[in-house]
């Protein structure tokens, strides 16, 4: 049977003398009629010539000379000019196209509902009209209405799903951090972010599914929404290399747990275990609840809730602050579950600790601890601490810190944890500054050593049994935070190991 015969890819070429014989011109690889605007898609003479002789011979063959070049130059100018609208045209649906994105984008990734696009329209169209009057229909074609928001969100994140995808077959070894909360409506969301790294070593860092669980969220549950998802992105379980979960007893339980599933997948497989990591930040969060110091909070937010829960006692306290010309301008909130909340809220109310006792007395509330001189020492020094574990929190948050990162953070906070220690019992407060502000005002009560160096204590216990899984892994972290600081001793132990495997696969 012989082979269809494809004449787009002859590589014919139009030949110029065509334009004056047949009134055609070249225009991307076609010949197109200047008359009827027709095309013919092979350049061959014969093709052009028959469609000249029977269409327009007749009215055009008359046409000779300069007559005949004016004629083909108006048609070409014409032709070039319809030509330039459409493109043109095409330019500003491609740009509107992708305005109306970039907003959906802005409006997604600041979490603005979805009708706000038509907003953003109404401003565009306010804004272009004062500043370029006559370019402001282009803004009118700008598509943001909340079905065309919603439907752009919903393209890009199926875009963004398929990239990951992608990425996701191509990864050499992959982690996966697991969290499960509940929303403002009590409905629990688990979210699977995910940290992988290609034979090319470029590391893939992203949110691999945020899904809800309606009814239980037992160990089982959670697997399920995990396997689901290893599924979704083609994710093979021999590459897994560790699981960072928040260390809740569905997580982490020896039996139940989605950590304990996960192993008994990979041992029905023939893999390795992953490495189990309790999420750092959340370590630490738990450690710096290790200070309660009730009889310092307890009365910092009942004042600040009979600042801030009235009314009337919120206004004339802003007043009041007002007047004095204070260095801020209200109170904070506490809230338990935002972790930087204890420091800011204390660091604000020492600031203020003056105009608040005033305004106090001023409403006939009595608070005897304001005025307690061993009371103020607690609150200060419970300021700067908690100022130090902040810090320590921050350093520890961020996208793209490695784990041999944060053990160096960690094993630095433990080093300075051991040196306040014994700078507290010295009474030296080079790094508590709100502490020594309060030995500057020469309190009439010493500095209560014992029950701060007792914290300090307690919370270093809590520190070293909170991160002891990390020292487990210490010699493996440094490993891979620099290979060349392989000792001789461990590196005898790794080539034994592989020789032995060697062996058995031998015998």
């Amino acid at each position: 049977m012989s082979r269809k015969r494809k004449t787009d890819s002859e590589c014919r070429i139009f030949n110029e003398q065509w334009t004056y014989d047949y009134f055609f011109m070249q225009y991307k690889e076609r010949a197109v009629c200047l008359i009827c605007q027709n095309i013919v898609s092979v350049f061959k003479g014969y093709n052009l010539r028959r469609h000249y002789e029977t269409q327009h011979k007749d009215k055009y063959d008359c046409l000779v000379g300069d007559v005949r070049k004016n004629k083909i130059l108006k048609l070409k100018n014409t032709l070039t000019t319809q030509q330039n609208v459409f493109v043109k045209q095409k330019q500003l649906n491609i740009s509107s196209l992708r305005a109306s994105f970039q907003v959906a984008k802005l409006i997604a990734c600041t979490g603005r509902p979805f009708v706000e696009g038509e907003f953003v329209k109404e401003c565009l169209l306010s804004v272009a009209k004062k500043m370029c009057p006559e370019k402001s229909d282009l803004f009118s074609t700008v598509s943001l209405s909340g079905s065309t928001i919603t439907r752009r969100i919903e393209e890009m994140g199926d875009n963004l799903h398929q990239h990951l995808q992608n990425s996701s077959k191509k990864l050499s070894y992959f982690s996966l951090a697991l969290d499960e909360s509940n929303d403002v409506r009590d409905s629990a969301q688990f979210l699977i972010f995910i940290r992988g790294m290609n034979d090319n070593f470029e590391v893939t860092e992203e949110l691999a599914a945020l899904q809800s669980i309606k009814g239980t969220t037992t160990g089982e549950d959670i697997y399920k929404k995990v396997c689901q998802t290893m599924n979704g992105l083609e994710l093979d379980w021999a590459k897994l290399a560790s699981v960072t979960t928040d260390g809740a007893p569905s997580m982490v339980g020896s039996k139940k747990g989605v950590l304990a599933r996960i192993n008994l997948e990979m041992d029905r497989h023939n893999h390795s275990h992953p490495i189990a990591i309790h999420c750092l930040i959340h370590q630490q969060a738990l450690c710096s609840k290790s200070l309660k110091w009730d009889s310092v909070m307890k009365i910092v937010i009942s004042c600040v809730n009979f600042i801030r829960a009235h009314a009337l006692n919120h206004r004339q306290f802003q007043e009041f602050l007002s007047e004095l010309n204070a260095s801020y301008e209200d109170v904070l909130y506490h809230t338990e579950v935002r972790w930087l909340s204890r420091g800011r809220v204390l660091k604000r109310f020492y600031d203020l600790l003056s105009q608040i006792t005033a305004f106090m007395l001023s409403k006939n509330k009595e608070v005897p601890e304001l005025n307690d001189a061993e009371w103020k020492w607690h609150l200060a020094f419970l300021t700067d601490v908690t100022e130090i574990l902040n810090s320590f929190n921050v350093q520890l948050q961020g996208k793209g810190k490695l784990i041999c990162d944060m053990q160096s953070h960690v094993k630095a906070f433990e080093v300075k944890l051991g040196l306040l220690i014994k700078q507290v019992k010295e009474e030296n407060f080079c790094h508590l500054p709100t502490t020594q502000n309060m030995l500057a005002e020469k309190p009439s009560v010493a500095f209560p050593n014992k029950p701060c160096v007792d914290s300090l204590e307690k919370l270093q216990k809590e520190f070293q049994f909170r991160f002891k899984e990390l020292h487990l892994h210490e010699q493996d972290i440094q490993l891979f935070r620099n290979p060349f600081l392989l000792t001789l001793k461990l590196w005898i132990q790794f080539t034994k190991w592989n020789w032995l495997n060697c062996r058995i696969v031998t015998l």
